[in-house]
């Protein structure tokens, strides 16, 4: 009897534990799962973003990498953030340094667009992916997608300009021009020129407009790296050449405000300011701060603004959506083909900043304050 009532207990004992491991089990697993999602989730968000911009000298790429990185760390992800001062070597080393650390994201705004394809190929080999930021990567299928504005539109809008300010669609005419390109190692440099002979090249061919110089080839009047000083010493050279005595330059067709900011100090150099002698129609990009002023003091006619804030906001959308494995924001997969394959795109809008406007566009928006702009 008394067996048999120890045998019931055991079982009683046998059967609690069981259950209790049981529940044990089961709120660890959940305990598990849990910790497992959260982790998950806390990698995701703390992933880790390689960023290269190609020089901190143009006021543009600082914005470009300040409002970059700024927007992705607000989302909780880490910024490898590179500036690499126009040296190819330099940036190719900097990607390579982001493959090692694990980067999930590369943002590059390249320097020489063609060299970059080996260090791309280490990057898919570590399945990481790529983002060319506003200057196409040539010549590799292994760039995944590109941010930018609509660059072809960029120079379309220079050359609407300079139609518009002269009335070459009226008729007028004929008037003397001379042209600048940008950096040869850089696709978008044609892809400006392109747009803005689009419009300006039936009207040479018209002989509305005359390029004195005789200098209308890319290679030609290209300038490598952007560099002002290397726009301002060609300007020296063309006017020392082709505008002596009473012959007057009418219009410059400058690619972006860099180039801009030098043709207008070689100007200033033979007394272009005056009643006698005013400036020429001089066309610009990026909305640079000296370039607004030499808006504002009726140096520069015009310079096509592209909002770095929104360009930067849609990149960091676009690396949310990697990182996350959701569907990247594009418009465009048929106008930007890098040599090997059609690169999936999203395409922002450029507009037009004059003397008119600028405090519509930079001011009341936030991009600049007064205070920036006085000189």
């Amino acid at each position: 009897m008394f067996i048999k009532k120890e045998m019931k207990e055991l079982k009683k004992r046998i059967i609690l534990s069981l259950i209790v491991a049981a529940i044990v089990s089961v709120l660890l697993v959940g305990t598990s799962c849990a910790e497992g999602g959260a982790s998950e989730e806390a990698e995701e968000e703390g992933a880790l973003i390689g960023v290269t911009m190609p020089t901190k000298s143009l006021q543009r790429w600082n914005q470009d990498g300040d409002n970059i990185k700024k927007q992705l760390e607000a989302k909780g992800y880490k910024v490898d953030l590179q500036y690499a001062e126009n040296d190819v070597n330099a940036q190719l080393s900097q990607l390579e340094n982001q493959i090692t650390m694990g980067c999930e994201v590369l943002v590059i705004a390249s320097i020489d667009g063609s060299a970059l394809g080996e260090v791309l190929k280490k990057a898919v080999d570590a399945d990481i992916k790529s983002i060319a930021y506003d200057r196409l990567i040539m010549e590799t299928p292994d760039v995944d997608y590109y941010a930018s504005f609509d660059n072809f539109r960029v120079g379309e809008l220079q050359g609407k300009y300079i139609e518009e300010a002269l009335g070459l669609d009226e008729g007028n005419g004929p008037f003397n021009i001379e042209l600048v390109a940008g950096s040869p190692d850089d696709n978008n440099a044609f892809l400006f020129f392109e747009g803005a002979m689009s419009v300006v090249q039936p009207y040479i061919d018209k002989g509305q407009l005359v390029v004195v110089s005789g200098q209308t080839e890319f290679t030609t009047i290209a300038t490598p790296a952007w560099k002002s000083e290397t726009a301002q010493a060609r300007m020296d050279n063309i006017i020392t050449a082709n505008y002596a005595g009473d012959t007057k330059l009418d219009v410059v067709l400058c690619p972006n405000d860099s180039t801009a900011i030098g043709v207008i100090a070689a100007l200033d150099n033979v007394g272009y300011g005056s009643a006698d002698k005013p400036y020429p129609v001089i066309t610009g990009q990026d909305a640079d701060i000296p370039n607004t002023i030499a808006i504002i003091e009726g140096k520069q006619s015009m310079s096509v603004f592209k909002d770095t804030r929104t360009l930067a906001a849609k990149a960091v959308e676009m690396v949310e959506a990697i990182v996350k494995g959701g569907e990247v924001p594009i418009n465009n997969t048929e106008d930007y083909d890098n040599g090997v394959k059609v690169v999936p795109s999203f395409l922002c809008e450029p507009v037009v900043v004059t003397k008119d406007n600028y405090k519509e566009m930079l001011l009341d928006s936030g991009y600049y304050t007064e205070d920036q702009l006085e000189k």
